[in-house]
């Protein structure tokens, strides 16, 4: 079992509106049914979710980063997982924490309930001493783009080229 999340994050002041926990390879059916509710994500960052690959993403680090940087969580209302949430603390740098994936059940999906998961984990993170949030979204995905764009993030001009698709680099400069 790998041990995620150094003491430098209280994941329970993430959100007052539901249950934030780490994910573990327990909960693998659960992050599996939210993931498969969405299959735009996985037209533009193939391949389609496997069990497998849950395990590989809970697992990936960026060059440089322990798992003491990695908080792999979820939010939970009462038992049901509606977001999860991989968050890597300083990277690429001290001042920065990176997002490298955020999904929320498709049922949750429009209400709002995404853009408030976020303003509340980026209130406390700014609270840590983070002046920015830093993520990337596969290049042609218009959803994951405009849900980003309307929660402040822009792009910095960074594109990567992927196996199976173009991350387009962007960043949203915390008050």
């Amino acid at each position: 079992i790998i041990m995620f999340g150094g003491n430098k994050l209280d994941i329970t002041k993430l959100s007052c509106e539901f249950v934030v926990r780490f994910l573990t390879e327990t909960d693998i059916n659960a992050i599996y049914d939210l993931s498969i509710t969405n299959s735009i994500y996985y037209q533009y960052c193939p391949p389609f979710v496997t069990k497998e690959s849950i395990i590989e993403d809970m697992r990936a680090l960026p060059p440089n980063k322990t798992y003491k940087d990695k908080y792999y969580i979820g939010f939970f209302r009462h038992t049901k997982l509606v977001a999860i949430l991989d968050l890597i603390l300083d990277y690429p740098n001290s001042s920065t924490a990176f997002i490298g994936l955020f999904m929320l059940d498709k049922s949750d999906q429009g209400k709002g309930t995404g853009t408030s998961i976020i303003n509340e984990c980026f209130s406390y993170i700014e609270t840590l001493g983070y002046s920015c949030v830093r993520l990337a979204f596969a290049k042609g995905n218009r959803q994951s783009e405009a849900f980003w764009k309307k929660n402040g993030f822009v792009e910095i001009g960074i594109e990567s080229k992927k196996d199976t698709y173009t991350a387009v680099v962007m960043q949203k400069e915390l008050p």
